[in-house]
């Protein structure tokens, strides 16, 4: 009913658990903790005739519906509380770990519930249940979608005689100690040799990069360790207070203070290669500083790489109309922007437009379907949105300050990803 997270392995466990186990049998630093394992999901869900429901957003939403309303059965809720007697009852993190996320072909990154700050069986129980839940919310299934151009009938094919799921419609939870991070980040390590690692990093914990809602600072440690960084004004910093998460104000003595210094990120560089050979290949690797140790929080294959840097110089020279960013995926697309600052102006985005909007949560995913391109006023090339728009091949630009209120609606852009530039037309 339960496995230890260090002998989690990705066909049990899905492939973020897989991924942690085997950094652990590694010798590497992972937070303590446990996995809900695919068959204790099955087993709540065995009335369900997954299978029959998979293809249809009308029917995956009734599925969802119905895992929230349910009781986790008794058998669940004790093995919870002796794996959370075995930690120390600590507050916890309580993560997604779906047999398609993860994975070398798609990252699903942010697609499914995770849960920080957790503490206690009960509320433990509920952040499992909401997990197993959102493999049906309108992201996941947006995702798995335009992902794989998954067809009503491929999902039944899928989903075999015995009403049993597709093999990717699998959830397993994973429960580690939380980290109370005074410095938490994101870093690709490299894809060839002679490659940099690339490093993003904030104060506070990780949701506020991976999320988009703060321009962090950005690292490269080129393979003879040298770095070079480019520090950014990080004016909010998130952190647990209690079972709460609470967003604070950066003080301004720290803003614009880089959050490492060279020889921490030469040693997160370090790190990031350890997990690339553990895991064997390039790796997508969330990270936390607490208590002046280095954890490991994620790591997943990187299924597209960002577009280079641009010099600080690039932008300089450029016309009035234009605005300069982050190369966040490659490309380049001409369409009418839609400003977009949260989920009541979903509405509004027509196929062909460019989304332009304060950050983009996964929450948002769906846009990415029918929207042409993404200019964003926060973010890093390693936040999770980032990655959503490189898999789909979607032009972006992060970290324009103040579009939102300098770009007009309906406004003819043209949208280079790789530059980093939006420029309009008509301005």
């Amino acid at each position: 009913m339960i496995v230890p997270l260090v002998e989690a392995v990705a066909e049990t466990c899905g492939g973020k658990a897989g991924a942690l186990g085997a950094l652990l049998r590694a010798g590497l630093p992972v937070p303590d903790g446990f996995v809900v394992p695919f068959a204790a999901y099955l087993a709540a869900a065995r009335d369900l005739n997954l299978g029959r429901f998979a293809g249809e957003p009308d029917d995956a939403d009734a599925v969802r519906q119905t895992i929230e309303a349910r009781s986790v059965h008794a058998a669940v809720i004790d093995a919870l509380g002796r794996a959370l007697d075995d930690i120390g009852d600590p507050p916890v993190a309580v993560r997604s770990s779906a047999a398609g996320e993860d994975t070398g072909q798609e990252s699903a990154a942010g697609q499914h519930e995770s849960f920080l700050a957790v503490h206690g069986i009960s509320a433990v129980a509920e952040a499992v249940r909401a997990c197993w839940a959102s493999l049906f919310s309108p992201r996941a299934i947006a995702y798995r979608v335009t992902s794989r151009a998954t067809s009503r009938a491929a999902y039944r094919a899928a989903s075999g005689r015995d009403g049993q799921p597709p093999d990717d419609l699998l959830m397993a939870v994973i429960v580690q100690r939380h980290l109370d991070a005074e410095i938490s980040g994101v870093m690709f390590t490299p894809a060839d040799p002679g490659d940099a690692t690339r490093i993003e990093a904030s104060w506070g914990l990780g949701p506020s990069i991976v999320e988009g809602r703060v321009t962090p600072d950005a690292y490269r440690v080129a393979e003879d360790g040298s770095v070079t960084r480019t520090v950014a004004d990080k004016q909010k910093r998130l952190d647990r207070r209690g079972t709460r998460l609470v967003v604070r104000d950066v003080p301004s003595a720290a803003r614009n203070q880089p959050a490492l210094d060279d020889a921490t990120a030469a040693r997160l560089a370090t790190l990031g290669a350890q997990i690339a050979a553990a895991l064997g290949g390039p790796q997508d690797v969330e990270w936390a500083i607490a208590d002046g140790r280095t954890w490991v929080l994620q790591a997943r294959p990187v299924t597209a790489a960002p577009p280079p840097p641009t010099s600080p110089s690039g932008a300089s020279g450029v016309p009035a109309a234009t605005f300069a960013g982050t190369p966040g995926s490659h490309g380049t697309v001409t369409g009418t922007a839609r400003i977009v600052r949260g989920p009541g102006d979903f509405a509004r985005v027509r196929p062909g437009d460019i989304l332009v909007c304060p950050f983009t949560d996964p929450a948002w995913t769906p846009l990415l379907r029918i929207a042409a391109g993404v200019v964003t006023e926060t973010g890093g090339v390693l936040s999770h949105a980032a990655i959503v728009a490189r898999e789909h091949a979607i032009p972006a630009v992060l970290g324009v300050p103040d579009v939102t209120s300098r770009l007009r609606d309906d406004t003819v852009v043209t949208v280079d990803g790789t530059s980093g530039t939006v420029t309009a037309a008509n301005a």
